[in-house]
């Protein structure tokens, strides 16, 4: 194996252009954001374009409690719990609070600052996976999730209350072409691990010392072969029970743990 810069260190990489263009998930549709987290983290964010803000007079006062401005000059209209039923769907958990909104513009790789840990999605196309998964990497402090542009779901209620909040406070990057997105970031001394349940090596037994970026395959199909070519390594979890292989999210979650730094 090569010689690996250190974990964190800086490296020359173009820096953020003021004039980054953006591509939106959706350019002119609206949806609804719901749940406590989900819409507090959109109010909350200056680039989350806010249309209408519905809410039981119980739920705007709880959105409020630690920030009175918060709600700002967002159109509000009181509703009965029912009623926010009708407009957020079944089986939504809207806790009397629903959002309407634009989607949020999707970052191009150029936009990327410093970091320390990216997440790279190989066509994972499920909405409560790369919302349980932006979550994830929020808390342990990723920089950004890179997407494709296709076979990538969009925007939506589902995967914003999948991800609690994340997709107001993590960059979500949307690229055309994922190996080409991969070479890029090598050129920039990130360690690119692949995540397969039938890798030689186990996460456990390698010390990566330097910037990285993780990368996940879909449920079932896993990384496709290019994907896995430019991979630098090929690691599994190390799994003693008679499950060998987790849900991606939840995979997910365990690397990102153990790929996290130690204090």
């Amino acid at each position: 194996m090569s010689k690996k810069p250190t974990r964190f260190q800086k490296n020359n990489r173009r820096a953020p252009s003021s004039n980054t263009k953006r591509t939106p998930s959706s350019a002119t549709s609206t949806h609804v954001l719901y749940g406590l987290h989900t819409v507090r983290a959109a109010l909350t964010n200056p680039e989350r374009i806010k249309h209408l803000l519905q809410a039981t007079p119980n739920a705007l006062a709880r959105l409020k409690e630690e920030n009175e401005s918060l709600v700002g000059d967002t159109n509000v209209e009181l509703l009965t719990p029912r009623e926010l039923d009708k407009i957020s769907g079944p089986g939504a958990v809207h806790q009397g609070v629903v959002l309407k909104v634009s989607p949020l513009p999707r970052k191009d790789l150029a936009s990327l600052g410093d970091y320390r840990l990216i997440v790279i999605l190989d066509q994972i196309t499920d909405p409560h996976n790369v919302g349980a998964i932006l979550r994830t990497a929020c808390a342990f402090g990723a920089s950004a999730v890179i997407t494709t542009n296709r076979h990538a779901p969009q925007e939506t209620g589902v995967l914003a209350k999948s991800a609690s909040g994340a997709l107001d406070y993590l960059p979500m990057i949307e690229v055309g072409n994922l190996g080409e997105a991969i070479k890029t970031l090598k050129k920039q001394a990130v360690w690119c691990v692949g995540l397969d349940s039938e890798a030689d090596q186990t996460l456990e037994q390698t010390d990566i010392d330097q910037n990285i970026a993780l990368i996940l395959g879909a449920e079932g199909k896993g990384l496709r072969h290019k994907t896995r070519q430019l991979c630098d390594q090929m690691l599994r979890l190390d799994m003693p029970g008679t499950i060998k292989s987790l849900n991606v999210s939840n995979a997910a979650a365990v690397a990102m743990y153990a790929l996290s730094p130690k204090s």
